[in-house]
């Protein structure tokens, strides 16, 4: 019986253990069970913690959309008021060269610190390249005028063209005059014409103006750019500088020694007699557009060609500025991209001209703007006499970017009839919509703050 007794104990011992060892087992499984699962809802909580901080940075950006300085770590609290975790906000601020604002949200759980989630969004306010033609006054688009992409004027429209989107005017109705062929001058609605977009539904007016002296960029502080990281071009000269890009990823510099004989234009207001065509001209230098992302500034007039590869901004300006010293920028020749990533800004402080010698088929792709005057052809007169007789009417001109004119714009003049009778033909203007949130270098934005992208990191 005693030895009975013992193996009894013994087996109670044996499977004591075993009783103990399972049970301990299956109650670290199930603790570690609860350890995922709370771990996995700090993982699922510190994404919504994070999320959190993106909303605290956009609620901050639409109050103060200047002020970038509020990175750092803050606590995020329950209902109830009990700090449960932090995020830790970083601010990448924007720049000339990198527009959208970036922010990076990382969220952490108090119980789990280990536990972490970053995403980053971005938030940009959109270039004015993403308007087709964008202008402050009166506008004409005649009926060999085809537009592709919006375009606002903050006066009236006359739209006798084919577009293919939205065109809004800040007028109700506006005086017609004989700049669009009104004779006397009449009232008429914000935008009229025979074009075919009103029956599309691609007409609307009245609508907000758009403040063009906040549209402006500071050329001040561009030059100071330029000078620190750019390429800077402001010796005096007689004419002016021409810059002709290469597909390499270069430009050359040429000083302009004399230009072609002066000529009788009227430039919307006044007959000019002057010249705006190059007839001889030295090289300068030679200038990589690798790395650099500050503008081109010249302090002088300039002219413009070739064919651009990657992303420049050209400012003509004369600092401090006055009425007769303003620069303007003059297209020499065709300006084409050498890829999909690249793109020209054209900043004039006044006007951006197409010259009387301009080629019969012209192609500009660039985002234009003339601060203090217009994007413009003049009116050459159709005269026997040379040059006139042979450049004074074009064939046709095709833009593809953005046209923001402050005055009056016009590559054609036609007769009351709608024939050309100096000018271009036929115009045809589209815009690049890739610019909208990602412009030229330093080129204008517009409006609030808007959602680009968003990503976990």
């Amino acid at each position: 019986m005693i030895r009975n007794n013992g193996i009894v104990i013994t087996y109670v011992l044996i499977f004591g253990a075993v009783f103990l060892l399972l049970l301990s087992g299956l109650l670290g499984f199930i603790l570690l069970q609860h350890r995922q699962s709370l771990q996995k809802v700090a993982w699922n909580e510190a994404l919504e913690i994070a999320e959190a901080g993106l909303d605290y940075a956009k609620w901050r950006l639409s109050y103060a959309p200047s002020d970038f300085g509020f990175s750092g770590t803050y606590d995020y609290k329950d209902p109830e008021g009990e700090v449960i975790g932090q995020y830790l906000l970083e601010i990448t601020t924007p720049s000339g060269c990198a527009p959208a604002v970036k922010i990076k949200s990382t969220g952490r759980v108090t119980n789990f610190s280990d536990v972490e989630r970053r995403v980053q969004v971005k938030y940009a306010k959109p270039a004015l390249a993403k308007y087709a033609f964008l202008t402050n006054s009166n506008v004409w688009f005649g009926a060999d005028e085809a537009l592709k992409g919006p375009f606002h004027s903050n006066g009236g429209i006359r739209m006798d063209g084919t577009q293919n989107s939205l065109s809004t005017s800040a007028k109700q109705t506006y005086i017609c005059s004989e700049e669009h062929d009104c004779s006397p001058s009449q009232e008429k609605p914000g935008i009229w014409g025979v074009g075919q977009g009103q029956g599309q539904g691609f007409w609307e007016f009245p609508v907000p103006a758009i403040d063009f002296s906040s549209i402006t960029q500071d050329l001040a502080a561009l030059k100071a750019d330029a000078q620190n990281f750019g390429i800077y071009l402001a010796q005096p000269i007689d004419h002016g500088y021409h810059l002709k890009f290469k597909s390499d990823g270069t430009v050359d510099v040429f000083r302009v020694k004399k230009v072609k004989q002066k000529v009788w234009g009227w430039d919307g207001q006044d007959w000019v007699f002057e010249s705006n065509d190059i007839d001889a001209e030295d090289f300068e230098a030679n200038y990589s557009l690798s790395g650099i992302c500050a503008p081109i500034f010249v302090g002088n007039d300039i002219w413009v060609d070739g064919v651009v590869k990657g992303r420049a901004t050209v400012v003509a300006a004369s600092l401090p500025e006055t009425q007769n010293k303003m620069r303007k920028i003059i297209i020499n020749g065709n300006i084409d991209y050498a890829d999909s990533n690249s793109v020209l800004g054209l900043i004039a402080q006044k006007d951006i001209l197409i010259p009387l010698y301009s080629p019969d088929n012209l192609t500009v792709k660039a985002a234009m703007l003339a601060q203090k005057g217009h994007v413009f052809r003049y009116y050459y007169p159709n005269w026997s006499a040379e040059p006139y007789r042979t450049y004074g009417i074009r064939n046709k001109i095709t833009t593809l970017g953005s046209i923001i004119t402050n005055t009056l714009w016009t590559f054609t003049w036609v007769d009351g009839g709608g024939a050309a009778v100096s000018g271009y033909r036929t115009t045809e203007m589209a815009y690049d919509p890739n610019l909208t949130y990602n412009p030229p270098p330093y080129f204008p934005t517009s409006g609030e703050y808007e959602f680009l992208n968003w990503e976990e990191l």
